[in-house]
């Protein structure tokens, strides 16, 4: 029913005369509305409840009372509103009604009949404001929820893409601009805390060769192969990215020359092992290794991230100049503006190369 539209009544009233009456008064007042009587609760129980906006009940029936019958009509209709029709000495029947459930109570007595239609119209309209009420917040609830959704979905997205923007699509591991980020905040926190940081920086010995001789697809797998040995090695503190080319760099938060040192040695030699497992099984006669810049905070003292990258590069270009396939660690303070550097270098067969001022 809408607010607008005649009322389907239900009547459950043994005493035929009362029933015609207020049948006639109903009428009268709402015009043409469907009023359907029952004189039983076994008549009721049987009928269509939900054609019905309200039902009239009497308290006294022949098969049982008004209350026994709005308990079983509030178990198959919860919503459904129910007035109850009482006499003046069931005055305390009406109030357990109302505590039952009944939205509303009628005495049989003096001009009641004149009272009828205007509780049934309270109900009426009581009883559809809270229906309304309820298609509202089931509207309201069902809106926030697509809300909650497309929030959701956009936060993935979101995260998505800013999963995509920092990002290596080839090897999977982070890209340039997400590394410069992690180290600027690596760098903060080991300015504040006091904690040495290591800044790996590698490069693919005879890639660029390997790529021209054998092509791009054998050169991306490698490249591949080299972002999953690094991701392999890395803790979840770590920071593994692809630099470009075929140049990566590793930062290692809280983590001190020797324990750095042994990293770089792990990786250099899984890689080693890996591709050439690969190159062999492709049948390429070629070996493929690694060459490493390390550089710590507390040995180089750098006092910007990218003087700190520097010195990993410095040490880095050393390794490729040395004889490749070596780690070199930097020392000392950090380069100047272009890349240059002053030392005395190692041989092959001495203790590890190093490079820095001094």
């Amino acid at each position: 029913m809408d607010e607008a539209s005649p009322p389907d009544l239900l009547l459950v009233e043994s005493d035929l005369h009362a029933a015609n009456l207020i049948g006639e008064m109903l009428r009268d007042y709402f015009g043409n509305q469907s009023l359907h009587h029952c004189q039983s609760i076994q008549e009721t129980l049987a009928y269509d409840l939900n054609r019905v906006d309200l039902a009239l009940v009497a308290l006294e029936l022949p098969d049982g009372t008004g209350l026994e019958l709005l308990n079983a009509l509030l178990d198959r209709r919860p919503d459904l509103p129910l007035v109850m029709l009482t006499g003046m000495n069931t005055l305390h029947d009406a109030i357990a009604a109302i505590r039952l459930g009944a939205a509303d109570y009628i005495i049989k007595a003096g001009t009641y009949l004149f009272t009828v239609p205007l509780v049934v119209e309270k109900n009426l309209a009581l009883s559809w404001t809270q229906r309304e009420n309820r298609r509202l917040q089931d509207q309201l609830r069902r809106m926030l929820e697509e809300v909650r959704v497309k929030n959701q979905q956009l936060e993935e997205m979101v995260s998505q893409l800013e999963a995509m923007a920092a990002t290596d699509p080839l090897t999977g591991l982070a890209n340039r601009r997400a590394f410069n980020d992690a180290i600027d905040r690596c760098f903060a926190a080991s300015q504040r805390y006091g904690h040495d940081v290591a800044c790996l920086m590698i490069d693919l010995d005879g890639f660029k060769q390997l790529n021209d001789s054998f092509g791009h697809q054998m050169g991306d797998r490698l490249l591949q192969l080299a972002g999953r040995v690094l991701q392999a090695n890395c803790r979840r503190s770590d920071f593994a990215a692809r630099y470009g080319g075929d140049e990566f760099i590793v930062l290692l938060p809280q983590t001190d020359e020797a324990t750095a040192r042994q990293v770089a040695k792990r990786i250099r030699a899984e890689f080693s092992q890996a591709a050439q497992a690969e190159l062999d099984r492709q049948g390429y006669d070629r070996r493929l290794t690694m060459s490493m810049g390390l550089a710590t905070l507390s040995r180089t003292r750098a006092a910007t991230p990218e003087q700190f990258i520097a010195c990993a590069d410095v040490a880095l270009y050393r390794a490729k100049t040395v004889g490749k396939t070596c780690l070199v660690i930097y020392v000392d303070q950090p380069p100047p503006r272009h890349r240059s550097y002053t030392a005395s270098w190692l041989m092959p067969g001495q203790p590890l190369p190093r490079v820095g001022g001094g």
